[in-house]
């Protein structure tokens, strides 16, 4: 059913089918900014998580756990961004800013699913991580191919419960105070600002489920490096130690920036209310993290750069091989 929508933005009926994505405020010139800000973090997040994503694939050397789940994590990433960001760029340059009640559901609920398995992906990494350092001579057996992809499977199907939830509880309230959401995507906070229903349960549900979440991962990842840390302090090798602590070191500040952002945003009382300070927030989880990630564990990790290079040196080569029959046709002629 339509519902008319006055200037003020309430609403005349008491279904609604569209909404309004308010976003940043500011004229053309700062839409323009934001436009061309927000674009060039989401290039350079496709281009990153793609690039880690071909070069695990393509190095028969980076075919180990660790490697998997970085790769899984660069798809995530990727995803997770593009879940937000090109509808975002489009609203930039756009004079309405409308979405559909069913688009919006299903921008956040891939949003929520993405959100919620990185979360535990990180802690399946961490785990990783614990296995290979604190037990290394069960590590191939414990972390094997079939163990690793149930792992990752494993995080997305959490992931996936937690957004039914979540999208079933938030999109049955009925939204007849106003249809312009404070944000520039579909997110749970300024939803429930919408509704003209108690959404006690649904902030309960919010507050419960993202704090259980945050705090069994945050958990999960202290603990193991708690075990991981010791065994680097009685490790004897120098070099060995400087090699745990830089691969351990670019996981705990991917596990830092993602946890520390997502805390603040849904894991707090009163983050239902600042929403000026959710838009900024929210920037760094959806953009700015998946766009840090990749250069985060390549900038860090040796072997993701040795990587690199011989993808490089493969593909001129390559170049090379091909020109060499046309070049020696030319000499023959």
């Amino acid at each position: 059913m339509a519902t008319a929508v006055h200037r003020n933005g309430s609403l005349s009926g008491v279904s609604l089918r569209v909404f309004v994505l308010v976003g940043f405020g500011g004229g053309a010139l700062t839409q323009a900014l934001l436009f061309a800000v927000f674009l060039v973090l989401y290039v350079v997040t496709v281009l990153g998580n793609l690039t880690m994503i071909v070069v695990i694939t393509l190095d028969a050397r980076l075919h180990s756990p660790m490697y998997f789940f970085l790769k899984s994590l660069s798809f995530v990433d990727l995803c997770y961004s593009s879940a937000i960001a090109p509808n975002a760029l489009v609203n930039f340059l756009s004079t309405s800013k409308v979405i559909s009640f069913e688009a919006c559901a299903t921008q956040f609920f891939f949003f929520s699913l993405l959100a919620t398995t990185e979360t535990f992906l990180l802690a399946v990494m961490a785990y990783d991580r614990f296995m290979a350092i604190c037990s290394p001579l069960r590590y191939p057996v414990t972390m094997c191919p079939t163990t690793c992809t149930r792992l990752v499977l494993g995080t997305f199907c959490v992931g996936c419960l937690n957004s039914i939830v979540q999208t079933s509880l938030t999109f049955q309230l009925p939204f007849c105070s106003s249809n312009r959401i404070d944000h520039f995507y579909c997110d749970v906070p300024p939803l429930l600002q919408l509704a003209c229903a108690s959404t006690a349960l649904n902030e309960l549900f919010l507050f419960g489920l993202c704090g259980f979440i945050i705090v069994s991962t945050t958990l999960a990842v202290l603990v193991s490096y708690g075990y991981i840390t010791v065994t680097i302090l009685r490790m004897h090798s120098g070099s060995g130690r400087h090699k745990v602590f830089s691969t351990c070191g670019s996981h705990l500040t991917a596990v830092s920036l993602f946890y520390g952002t997502l805390f603040v945003m849904y894991a707090q009382p009163g983050a239902l209310t600042s929403m000026e300070q959710g838009k900024v927030v929210s920037i760094f989880y959806t953009l700015v993290i998946p766009m840090l990630n990749p250069l985060i564990y390549s900038l860090r990790n040796k072997d993701v750069k040795d990587a690199l290079q011989r993808l490089g040196q493969r593909h001129s080569l390559v170049k090379a091989v091909r020109g060499c029959p046309e070049a020696g046709g030319n000499a023959s002629v």
